[in-house]
């Protein structure tokens, strides 16, 4: 298995990325800005409920995409820059991303609309309201672990805009097979957890696990045109 995609945090230049503090109605937002040289699309990705952006798929996909011809904006939601330790209701989530949709469009450049977990419903539930270009939904959170019967499958299903899911082998939150059929496509990390890690005992290493997900994403993006 290759993982030609996989960058080392030692092999990123940090010297272009910016930092901008964002005001909206749910409180002050930060966008971390990874540009590309020549960029042609903006991928704006927020973190989960439980976690921030230095997520490793959050990380490793603003290492990766510059390269490609995509600014990556990893973006914090005000409850997280507030230093809060538990995530809002999903409507006040939404708040704060509408809020930071201007200054992720600001580029004038197509904005795919992305995140993981908590992040990915919030990007499917605002996407053709704010215009996104498509969705990358990250470890989405088909049903709480345990139960099933509290699908979450509507957002995913009712985003409206071309829609990638990448999704862990072993998600408690959703394995791949449990998602419903839908216009949408799907990428599994074998092994993977909510967060993507997989174990010791795995045939792929976590480097190899990562460069699943910046792999197809790479290739994901490149389709859109």
């Amino acid at each position: 298995m290759t993982n030609e995609s996989y960058v080392n945090e030692s092999d990123v230049n940090e010297s272009d990325v910016t930092t901008e503090t964002i005001g909206t109605d749910a409180g002050d937002a930060r966008i971390t800005w990874h540009p590309a040289k020549k960029p042609r699309l903006v991928l704006a990705v927020s973190h989960g409920a439980g976690g921030g952006i230095e997520a490793r798929d959050l990380k490793a996909l603003a290492a990766v995409l510059p390269a490609h011809g995509v600014t990556v904006a990893l973006v914090e939601q005000p409850w997280r820059v507030a230093g809060k330790k538990v995530a809002p209701a999903p409507r006040t989530l939404d708040v704060g991303w509408r809020g930071l949709w201007p200054a992720l469009a600001a580029p004038g450049l197509p904005v795919i609309s992305g995140g993981r977990s908590a992040g990915a419903r919030v990007a499917c539930r605002t996407a053709v309201e704010l215009g996104a270009h498509a969705v990358l939904a990250l470890s989405f959170p088909l049903h709480p672990p345990g139960r099933p019967e509290k699908s979450r499958a509507d957002e995913l299903l009712g985003a409206g805009v071309p829609t990638l899911v990448v999704q862990g082998g072993n998600d408690p939150f959703g394995k791949p097979e449990e998602f419903p059929d839908g216009d949408h496509e799907l990428i599994e990390v074998p092994y993977g957890d909510h967060g993507f890690a997989v174990p010791k005992r795995a045939p792929l290493d976590q480097a190899e696990a990562v460069a699943i997900v910046t792999d197809g994403v790479v290739k994901w993006v490149e389709s859109l045109g």
